[in-house]
């Protein structure tokens, strides 16, 4: 299944997506977010300035393919043996940590000492080069209330990038987003699909790769035509 709908626009991205870095602070917001409708961008990223500025970004495909077949198989090495899975999607690298291995069961949003390793070698494979930036996407299931679920997901999402912060990212390069259970891999009507659906996804890819998807996925949608009705494109929200 895919996590996002990457010809929609992913990417991202399809999800995933970019900071339009420089310009969000990878920071718990003040409020928790509300959850979003199929025709709302739940992307944290907004503002006139990005507007006026991705109307003309495009995605450079033969750079971004150069950059990730050159990260591809360095990144899997840098996550061997870990818990951490490693996925290619278009675009974009997506390294996913599961919750359930990975976090204090008693503080549900500290890492467990045995995965700070791993982060950290993702983290300074990518620290070195000023021209790669991530994105830090925290998931739950809906187990709950989704208030807190997304307070959760935004905390889960903060812990991993610190790492990177630490290991000497700058926040120009780094952005993270709490999407509660908006974005499941898994129905959650199951013990196992709840657990799929409670991670942690990095997505890394080249800055302006990450800046012209966000702007393609933030292009506002074509007047309705009389008489037909409203097509709502929405991500594939299964992997």
């Amino acid at each position: 299944m895919k996590l996002l709908n990457i010809s929609t626009l992913i990417l991202c991205v399809s999800a995933s997506g970019c900071s339009m870095l420089g310009q969000q602070k990878a920071e718990v917001p003040a409020k928790p977010e509300k959850s979003v409708s199929a025709s709302q961008s739940w992307w944290p990223f907004g503002g006139d300035k990005k507007t006026k500025q991705t109307k003309v970004a495009k995605v450079d495909t033969k750079a971004t393919q150069a950059w990730l077949d050159q990260y591809e198989p360095r990144l899997r090495e840098a996550v061997k043996g870990s818990k951490l899975e490693v996925e290619r999607r278009e675009n974009v690298l997506v390294v996913t940590l599961p919750v359930d291995p990975s976090y204090n069961p008693d503080r549900p949003s500290m890492l467990l000492p045995i995965t700070l390793g791993p982060i950290t070698k993702v983290a300074k494979l990518v620290e070195g080069d000023t021209k790669t930036a991530v994105l830090v996407l925290g998931h739950a299931d809906s187990s709950g209330k989704d208030e807190a679920n997304r307070k959760l997901s935004q905390e889960r999402a903060q812990s991993v990038a610190a790492i990177f912060r630490l290991s000497g990212l700058q926040r120009d390069r780094l952005s993270l987003k709490g999407l509660g259970s908006d974005m499941p891999r898994a129905a959650n009507d199951s013990q196992q699909g709840r657990s799929l659906n409670r991670r942690v996804e990095m997505i890394l890819t080249p800055q302006e790769t990450l800046v012209a998807l966000l702007a393609q996925y933030n292009k506002p949608a074509k007047p309705e035509a009389p008489g037909k009705a409203v097509e709502v494109v929405a991500a594939d929200q299964t992997k």
